[in-house]
This record gives structure tokens, sequence and C-alpha cells, in this order.
């Protein structure tokens, strides 16, 4: 796992040669980039608000690199048009790619395949951990589930049934429900998870989940759902059954927002999104100019490439009625003049 040490050692770097600090001329820096040079983030689901402050960040860093930043991706919840999407960039061989894979094993192939051709990708949001990614930018998806779980459980007073909605199959919502059952089993002993349902990131699903998990458990307390699509239909079926039910997700749009502003919603986990962007395209382009050489043997060995970081953690929040109001991306937008896309 990625040291904070080394990110911070990163971004000192960075600030030193952007300044010419030394020796280095601005004009001469390596971190000055080609405006011609364009690097894509492809995602799935495209237009949705936990993007548009991924990209925020992605463009941030664009912009002090002098490189050029575009977003494109599926509008829809499909694997086969994700994978599609990204093979279609690959195909105008950009200066490299930060992808959220939908599924893990369905990018393997087109990941490699992008670097082998030269064009470094890094995933965020989301893993592929088979596929020779140069590294996996997110926050961690354990620590989320144990957030997650520690909140719920204490706002129901440490004692009671609970809940949960899931999406099998993409790792980092699977990662995020298993987690949160582990702390609850392992620091919670008065609480217990009593009902799963699948919802696959469907609203409409998850109220109707919600539903029939409180008829079959009365004594439903809290509903935890690794997203934000789920957590809100879990809200309103909440709000519906005029029950004491809070209801935590992670990720947030205006919607959830609102809803936790309302106290129509407990809380959300909000990963740092601008944060994660950024890093995202300071990784690629770190790659793309070979700017740092590892002591090790990668000039000689075909497996490995001058950035190899498993994994970068760009940390998260708990957003409650009490500090919500910071997380309105239109606000963080409008604060750095930028638009959505």
């Amino acid at each position: 796992m990625l040291k904070k040490s080394f990110i911070v050692f990163l971004m000192i770097s960075f600030l030193m040669i952007s300044v010419g600090i030394g020796s280095v001329c601005a004009e001469d820096s390596p971190f000055v980039g080609d405006p011609e040079e364009t690097y894509y983030m492809v995602t799935f689901v495209s237009g949705v608000d936990y993007w548009s402050t991924v990209f925020a960040g992605f463009k941030l860093a664009a912009q002090d690199l002098g490189v050029e930043a575009k977003y494109t991706g599926t509008s829809e919840y499909s694997i086969n048009k994700h994978v599609t999407a990204f093979n279609q960039v690959v195909s105008m061989n950009p200066a490299g790619i930060a992808t959220a894979p939908i599924t893990p094993d369905a990018f393997v192939e087109p990941i490699n395949q992008a670097m082998e051709a030269g064009i470094p990708v890094v995933s965020f949001a989301s893993d592929s951990p088979r596929s020779k990614q140069i590294s996996f930018i997110t926050s961690d998806n354990v620590q989320e589930g144990y957030a997650a779980a520690d909140a719920l459980c204490e706002a129901i007073g440490g004692e009671g049934e609970v809940a949960v909605t899931e999406n099998p199959g993409q790792n980092n919502h699977e990662l995020r429900i298993r987690s949160f059952s582990e702390r609850i089993e392992e620091e919670w002993p008065d609480v217990e998870v009593v009902a799963r349902y699948a919802t696959n990131q469907d609203t409409s699903k998850a109220y109707t989940g919600v539903q029939q998990m409180v008829q079959a458990h009365p004594n439903i307390k809290a509903v935890f759902s690794p997203e934000a699509s789920s957590g809100m239909g879990a809200a309103k079926a909440a709000n519906d059954l005029d029950q004491d039910i809070k209801v935590m997700c992670v990720d947030l749009n205006n919607s959830v927002l609102d809803m936790i502003k309302a106290g129509d919603m407990f809380a959300a986990i909000q990963p740092d999104t601008v944060t994660q962007g950024y890093l995202s395209m300071l990784t690629l382009y770190l790659a793309k100019h070979e700017l740092i050489d590892p002591m090790n043997d990668w000039k000689v060995n075909p497996e490995k490439g001058p950035i190899d970081i498993p994994f970068i953690d760009n940390g998260l929040d708990v957003v409650t009625q009490e500090n919500v109001e910071h997380f309105y991306s239109s606000k963080y937008l409008e604060a750095h003049d930028m638009k959505p896309w």
C-alpha cells in the first residue's frame, strides 16, 4: 500500500519543479506538458455527480501540468458498452487513460492491451487488480465499510437489527458490504445484519427491497447501501414506512445531499473525489514521461514499468446534517470557475 509520505513527496516535488526551485527553469521542467497531449477519463453511467468532481480534479491537474483532459463514457450500466467506450479511446492513442472498471475481470484484457500499446492506465473508484494497470486510486473500500458500520451502530445505540443492499459483481461495492458486516460482527456484538437485497444500483429495486426486508424483519433499525442510487431508494422506502430507520450510503449526488440536509437520510460516506481525479492525472503523467526511475529491474523486466503503485488512498469523509453544505459539487465547481464536463 502506498504510504502517505510518498504522496506528500510527489506533491512537494511537483511544486518545487513547477516554480523552478534549484537549477531547473520553468520552460525546461518535465512538469510543463504539451497542450496537444490528451488524457481521457472513461466511466460507465456517465454524467453522474460523482464523476463530475473526479473529473474536476482530473482537469485541475491537467491545467497545472499544461496538458488536455477529456471525459467520455457510456450513459448505461453496461459492461459491454463500457468496454467498447474504453477501447474506442485506446484506438485514439491518448497520452493516458483513467477509468473506473464496471467489473474487475471485464477490464483485464482491455487495460492490458492499452498498456502494451504504450498507453498508461490507472483505475479509480473501482478496481481491476488482475490487470497491468499502473495504479488503483480510491478511498479504502474496507475503511468505508468500517466507517459506515461504526456510524450506523452508534446512531442506533449499539444494538438492534440492520440490513444491507448489494450489487454483486462490482468489486468496490462488494468490499464495502463485506467490511461493513465484518466490522459489526467484530466490534458491535449487540448489532446483527439480518437481511440482504440485491439492487444493482436500481433505486426502484432498493425501494422494494427495503420494504420486503422490513416486512420480514420488522425491527430493522438501519440500512446500508454501497452506492447512492440504492441509498436514495432505501431512504424513500424507510420514510414511506414511517419508521425510524437510519439509511446510509456511499457516494453523493445533489439528491443525497438534499435528503441528508432535510433529515430524510442519515448520512453518506464520500471519498475525496477531487483528490482522486487529481492523483489519477498526476500518476498518468508521471508514467507517460517516465519521471520516476525506481531502483528495480523495470528496464529489463517486461512485466514491470517505471510506475507500479498498487494503491493510492485519496481519503474519505462522513457526511451528515452538520457538514453537508461543504459537499455540493455545484458549489465547488463554481468556486473554481469550472463546468461539470
